[in-house]
């Protein structure tokens, strides 16, 4: 569980599993300060040392239980990811959940990629994380599909002034790698050739349900051009959002919105083959983007002691190999990508 892999040309040692804090964020529903921290401590004790965070996630909440959880853990013990992109400030409280799914109340995420806003956020979130440095430091969510017609703008902003602010944190020894984390296939080939990166992390795109990241489709390839240019990659939402997170059959969610009928069909067969072969898609799921000499962790959202003994169980599930061929026969596995 504790075994690392070095991440792209920084060769910083990166646990193969890590915990994605997303979920004790509030994401989607409360969950009880004490769950919270029970669910990060299990981690502790089953081996998992990778915790990947965002001030995004609870708009604060994450990194704050994150860095209670945390406080006594020596930093050569654990590996931290968090990220910058985004300032919290105050909001008017309500009663609904907000647009983005946490249950938080009072607090807003506004974007903010120039180079005060990158050196503001990340010295807030050394605050709530309770910590003088971080091992690795991700631009969050640049890319076409989140900020729509200013594209291309952030975009420029985020290459003039946020990796540049980043890259001078990491000279400065403030942090170990320097990345972006991102959902979309698109803006990684537009980073990658125009400043040099440690890592990326890759949300839902290199999945045992989708794996254009890793083809020759539009956006397609990501990996191999990682993987020339020595950048790691760190797969991000492995079940796609819940959609493979079940024992028996697809959930209901599928890049943070209901799934669509043929994303749901696709899911469909997948189950229906694991479960001829007496597998746990879970299992499947966690274990597959590992194979890809470019991927160096896969990060699983975990909200309590339940849910980290279900990831620690499926990463160490014995898989028959020819689940695989029985997969890619059903053309549910692209031509080419390397398997477990």
């Amino acid at each position: 569980m504790n075994s690392r892999r070095l991440l792209g040309r920084c060769a910083l040692p990166v646990p193969a599993i890590g915990f994605g804090a997303a979920a004790i964020g509030n994401l989607y529903a409360p969950v009880d300060d004490r769950d919270a921290r029970a669910a990060v401590e299990d981690a502790l004790r089953r081996g998992i040392r990778y915790f990947d965070t965002a001030p995004y996630y609870g708009y604060g909440l994450s990194e704050e239980r994150l860095g209670c959880a945390l406080a006594s853990a020596s930093a050569r013990d654990v590996v931290i990811s968090t990220k910058v992109g985004r300032l919290i400030v105050s909001a008017e409280t309500g009663g609904t959940l907000p647009a983005e799914g946490f249950a938080v109340s009072g607090r807003q995420a506004v974007f903010d990629y120039s180079h005060d806003g990158v050196l503001r956020s990340f010295e807030a979130s050394l605050r709530r994380l309770r910590r003088d440095r971080v091992d690795v430091l991700l631009l969050h969510d640049v890319g076409r599909e989140t900020h729509g017609e200013r594209h291309e703008a952030m975009l420029r902003q985020a290459l003039e002034e946020a990796l540049p602010a980043m890259e001078h944190l990491k000279s400065s020894g403030a942090c170990g790698a320097i990345g972006i984390g991102v959902n979309e296939l698109e803006v990684c080939l537009e980073v990658m050739p125009r400043f040099d990166l440690d890592c990326i992390l890759l949300a839902g795109r290199y999945t045992l349900l989708e794996q254009n990241a890793g083809s020759g489709t539009p956006g397609g390839g990501v990996l191999a051009e990682a993987l020339r240019r020595s950048i790691g990659i760190l797969v991000g939402g492995p079940f796609n959002s819940g959609l493979l997170a079940n024992e028996c059959a697809p959930g209901a969610t599928y890049d943070y919105r209901p799934v669509d009928a043929g994303t749901l069909r696709r899911a469909e067969r997948i189950y229906a083959i694991c479960r001829e072969a007496g597998v746990d898609v879970g299992a499947a799921a966690l274990q597959f983007p590992l194979a890809h000499p470019a991927v160096v962790s896969v990060i699983a959202g975990m909200r309590s002691p339940a849910e980290v003994a279900s990831v620690a169980a499926r990463m160490s599930a014995r898989l028959p190999s020819s689940l695989w061929e029985k997969l890619r026969q059903a053309g549910l596995l692209e031509d080419g990508v390397p398997t477990p």
